[in-house]
């Protein structure tokens, strides 16, 4: 999770507010999508790159690596990719706007 340092900076924000610097996480390539794809149930480098229309390995390791230092995804016992209890609760959290893009679509 991102965490505040004495100087009132945030890792990833250079303007020390948490939104700023979850939006930039979130906001990078593929890692909505990798989230989105383990809503449901782990799953492996393999089963993930897949879901994802076989994106590229590294930057889907490297959006992993990042999502794990954040807290949101965290690698199982079985070597497959689940969402952390943090992970989760961002999930449902983009419920409602996965609603509303859904009629802004029509």
């Amino acid at each position: 999770m991102a965490k505040q340092a004495a100087s009132g900076k945030v890792r990833g924000s250079r303007s020390g507010r948490p939104v700023m610097a979850l939006l930039d996480l979130l906001g990078r390539r593929w890692a909505l999508r990798i989230l989105w794809e383990l809503r449901e149930e782990p799953l492996t480098s393999r089963a993930l790159r897949t879901a994802c229309d076989e994106a590229s390995p590294t930057v889907l390791q490297a959006r992993l690596t990042e999502l794990r230092g954040a807290g949101f995804v965290e690698l199982g016992e079985g070597g497959g990719y689940a969402l952390t209890a943090l992970g989760r609760e961002l999930c449902e959290m983009v419920m409602p706007l996965l609603r509303f893009a859904e009629r802004w679509k029509r």
